[in-house]
């Protein structure tokens, strides 16, 4: 008999960041992908399929199991299988819609943990090691000039930052209680191919392709400020922690370069082709955060603890700006 093949179980694997993981998996391991999607507002199956027209070797890898995880999962189990890894990525990370339906997003986001947490307990008794992929928004707005580390509290400042520090909260329980094999991450703020076009990035590329004026958050003394991070990093990232042995613990997966919104669609327009922008013309200000409660003018992490595990970004940070305003020039339905 052949060796049996490694298996990683994958929700939201129709999301952004989630079909950047499959792909990645398929590009680097020789590891079987079961996929579970929704198919709500941000899952976008051809995400995948995408990728598959030029990959069909992948597909006899690669398995999708329609269903919510609101609901119990012992109804698709046989559908999954056993699995030597989960990575935990389903939610809802739409701030505004959070404001607009705590409860559903809460529950989205929360509850689905929990789920998957007892699924994984007890319908996958080898599982190696389960990540819960969480945010930056847990630990609320950074003050100017600090990095939140993984032992700082969660202060979250909205319903959808509430119900990710409420999976980390249960997650960690289940690792007490049960000496389950969990990890949490935190990431924030990652673009890359196949966006949802309501974010930062691909907002710019539509406002300076239809030559609209592009909306800044803030003001020009507190303009919204990110550490970016590709996509392709994060999936590199989780694969590495997936089978580094850390256990039981939290890691931040952080981009290495901080940059206010501005900034970023100055650098956007210019690989765009636009050149300068100015004030009243191309872009103006919308003081966001003092009109908006639940919204934090500047998220910022260490990610010292990662690379001192060794994990190195593959893909740097303005060479990929490059990249991704170039596939999206080519793919605009994507941004449109």
């Amino acid at each position: 008999m052949g060796e049996k093949k490694t298996k990683l179980l994958i929700t939201g694997m129709a999301g952004f960041v989630g079909s950047h993981l499959w792909e990645h998996t398929m590009k680097t391991t020789d590891w079987d992908v079961i996929g579970l999607v929704k198919m709500d507002r941000a899952g976008d199956l051809n995400r995948i399929q995408e990728t598959l027209n030029d990959h069909p070797e992948y597909l006899a890898r690669t398995k999708t199991v329609r269903h919510d995880l609101n609901d119990s999962l012992n109804t698709v189990h046989k559908h999954i299988g056993e699995v030597d890894y989960i990575a935990h990525l389903a939610a809802c990370s739409h701030v505004d819609i959070s404001i607009s339906d705590p409860v559903g997003v809460f529950n989205n986001n929360a509850k689905t943990t929990v789920n998957m947490l007892e699924y994984a307990r007890t319908k996958q008794p080898n599982l190696k090691k389960f990540i819960y992929f969480s945010t930056d928004e847990v630990y609320g707005p950074a003050p100017e000039g600090y990095d939140f580390t993984e032992e700082d509290k969660l202060r979250p400042s909205n319903p959808y930052s509430a119900g990710k520090a409420a999976g980390e909260m249960i997650t960690m329980a289940y690792g007490k209680t049960y000496d389950f094999p969990y990890l949490i991450t935190n990431t924030m703020n990652i673009f890359g191919e196949r966006q949802d076009p309501e974010k930062l990035i691909p907002l710019c590329m539509k406002a300076i392709q239809e030559g609209k004026m592009m909306t800044i958050h803030g003001t020009p003394g507190n303009v919204g400020k990110r550490h970016w991070l590709h996509a392709r990093n994060a999936a590199d990232a989780v694969l590495f922690l997936l089978q580094n042995p850390i256990i039981q613990s939290k890691v931040h997966i952080v981009g290495d370069i901080e940059m206010d919104n501005l900034q970023m669609y100055k650098l956007v327009a210019k690989y765009m082709g636009k050149g300068d922008v100015v004030e009243g013309r191309d872009y103006c200000y919308l003081d966001f955060h003092s009109t908006r409660p639940g919204h934090d003018s500047r998220y910022a992490m260490s990610g010292k603890r990662l690379a001192d595990l060794g994990w190195v970004a593959p893909v740097d940070f303005e060479d990929s700006i490059k990249r991704v305003v170039e596939w999206s020039k080519a793919h605009s339905e994507w941004i449109s």
